[in-house]
C-alpha cells in the first residue's frame, strides 16, 4: 500500500500562487508516476499533472500549462504543484495520485489516492 498525504491549499487571490505538497509512504516503489487531479463542485475530478519519478516526465492540461509545474522531491518522496496567475475557475479539492504506469495515472485510473486538499480563489 502506498498513503499520500496532501497540504499546502487554502484561499488566495487571483493572481496569486499557492503551493501543494504531496508525500508518498509505505511501498512508494509502487508510485513510480505521480500526479495531481482537481474536482470542482458539480464537476467532474480532472486531470491537471503528472510526473514519472525515472527520467522526469511531465504532462499538463491544457488548461494549467504554462502556469502550473509539478517538481519532485527525489529524496523524500514528495511531489508538489505550484500553482500561479491562480483564475478562480482553479478553485476545487485537488488530489494527490499515485500509480505505476504514467498513462493510466494521466488517465484517471491511478492506484492510490490522497484525501484531498481544499482550493478557492478569490476574484
Amino acid at each position: 500500500q502506498v498513503q499520500l498525504v496532501e497540504s499546502g491549499g487554502g484561499l488566495v487571490q487571483a493572481g496569486g500562487s499557492l503551493r501543494l505538497s504531496c508525500v508518498a509512504s509505505g511501498r512508494t516503489f509502487r508510485s513510480r508516476v505521480m500526479g495531481w487531479f482537481r474536482q470542482a463542485p458539480g464537476k467532474e475530478r480532472e486531470f491537471v499533472a503528472a510526473i514519472r519519478w525515472g527520467g522526469g516526465e511531465t504532462d499538463y492540461a491544457v488548461s494549467v500549462k504554462g502556469r502550473f509545474t509539478i517538481p519532485r522531491d527525489n529524496a523524500g518522496n514528495t511531489v508538489y504543484l505550484l500553482m500561479n496567475s491562480l483564475k478562480p475557475e482553479d478553485t476545487a479539492v485537488y488530489y494527490c495520485a499515485a500509480g505505476t504506469d504514467f498513462r493510466s495515472v494521466i488517465a484517471g485510473t491511478p492506484d492510490y489516492w490522497g484525501q484531498g486538499t481544499q482550493v478557492t480563489v478569490s476574484s
